[in-house]
């Protein structure tokens, strides 16, 4: 891949020596690794949702290794109280005073391991922290760290044991992928050696927090044409008016695909958005969020489902051509 003649250079080649370190652990998914990336320079939270083994917490945490930051794993179980997650304040005697002691979710990179399979209450404990980057115990607001990006990981909702995420929960993510099970290829590749070597235990920082803290504020200033923006709308809004869909995605929703769609082209090597990027992102960032319609009196909202509505708005919303 080349960079354009008008990209940051500077950019280009951390996001690139970023990509090519996590892909010497993630063999075979340099599509699911280019949007996890995606969506850490667009400043969102990824959902990794998957059948357990397909390497969900690996891609997480090899995302997390590769960079020298504040990194805090949660693994999420029944009996967890939404204080595990935020913190809590602790009376001191010495000084007769409330002290906030941190939960693990102060870091830049948060692996939430098998969300759903905590409570609703302790779920919702991240929704604060998610979207405003900050957590509120006993009247004390607390800032996160920046950059600040969950990666959280889920079981298919019918296997035993999970919850499934509420919709307002699932808007938080910026997008949602399905590891999917590795070609042959990378699945002998994967048996070469790595039963005696892991590839992770050797991986080294390639980038700062501090580099992808400017990273992301490079990605915001990304142009954008008028007739991209009205693009992303007319998407929008025709998952909001289409007779499949009980609840369309909220505006919420348009602004992270905008921004997804920045970072996508920072990624390619561009300074600017394109068409594709907008189109390449919008199962990953609309799907999750879609309710459908009712079948019986239950709503039927997988995310193929859901997939195939957004294939189909596509095709129906015209794309801008030209300069």
């Amino acid at each position: 891949m080349t960079t354009h003649p008008d990209a940051p250079a500077a950019l280009f080649d951390l996001i690139t020596r970023y990509r090519e370190a996590v892909e010497q652990v993630i063999i075979g998914k340099a599509d699911r690794v280019q949007l996890a990336i995606t969506v850490l320079l667009a400043g969102g939270h990824l959902l990794l949702e998957d059948v357990p083994g397909v390497g969900k917490t690996v891609l997480a945490k090899t995302l997390a290794r590769a960079m020298a930051a504040d990194v805090n794993r949660i693994q999420f179980t029944p009996d967890m109280l939404p204080s595990d997650v935020t913190g809590v304040a602790i009376y001191n005697q010495r000084n007769n005073e409330f002290e906030f002691q941190p939960g693990p979710v102060f870091a830049n990179i948060v692996i939430g391991d098998e969300i759903n399979r905590a409570s609703p209450k302790t779920q919702s404990a991240l929704l604060e922290c998610m979207e405003e980057r900050q957590v509120s115990v006993d009247g004390v607001t607390h800032r996160l760290p920046e950059p600040f990006t969950v990666f959280a990981t889920q079981n298919p909702s019918e296997m035993e044991g999970t919850y499934p995420l509420p919709e307002a929960q699932r808007d938080r993510f910026m997008a949602r992928v399905s590891m999917g099970y590795p070609d042959r290829g990378a699945e002998l590749a994967m048996l070469e050696g790595r039963d005696r070597v892991d590839p992770l235990a050797q991986l080294q920082p390639v980038v700062s927090a501090a580099q992808i803290r400017e990273a992301i504020s490079q990605v915001q200033g990304i142009f954008v044409a008028g007739s991209v923006k009205q693009y992303i709308v007319d998407l929008a809004r025709a998952t909001r008016e289409h007779e499949a869909v009980r609840v369309g995605v909220s505006p919420r929703a348009t602004l992270h695909l905008l921004r997804a769609g920045k970072a996508s082209a920072a990624v390619a090597g561009r300074n600017y958005v394109v068409p594709d990027d907008i189109r390449n992102l919008l199962v990953p960032v609309f799907a999750h969020r879609l309710v459908l319609g009712t079948r019986g009196g239950r709503a039927a909202s997988s995310f193929a489902d859901a997939a195939r509505v957004l294939e189909q708005i596509a095709r129906q919303v015209p794309a801008p051509t030209g300069a």
